[in-house]
C-alpha cells in the first residue's frame, strides 16, 4: 500500500513536470491524480498482457504517466483555468 502511494506521487509529479504551464494543484490532488493514472496504467498493461495491475513494469508506468497528464488537463479544464479565462 505504501509503495502504491509512493508510485502515485512519483507518477503525479512526473505528469506535472511533463504538462506545460503552471498547474495550480495541491500535493493531495497530485497524489490522487497520480494514483488514478497508475490504476489506469495498470489496467491497460494488464489488458495488453504485459503484467499484473499491481506489478511495476515499464509499459504500465509510461501509460500511467500519460494518463496522469491527461487527468491533469481534465482537472484544469474543470476548474475553469484551462478555458482561457483571465484571472484578476
Amino acid at each position: 500500500m505504501i509503495g502504491f502511494i509512493v508510485a502515485g506521487l512519483i507518477i503525479g509529479a512526473l505528469a506535472r513536470l511533463i504538462k506545460p504551464g503552471k498547474q495550480n494543484l495541491s500535493l493531495l490532488a497530485t497524489l490522487l491524480l497520480g494514483l488514478a493514472g497508475s490504476v489506469i496504467g495498470g489496467v491497460i498493461a494488464n489488458l495488453v498482457g504485459s503484467g499484473d495491475i499491481f506489478e511495476l513494469n515499464i509499459f504500465g508506468f509510461i501509460v500511467a504517466v500519460v494518463a496522469a497528464v491527461l487527468l491533469i488537463g481534465v482537472a484544469e479544464s474543470m476548474s475553469g483555468r484551462g478555458r482561457g479565462q483571465v484571472r484578476r
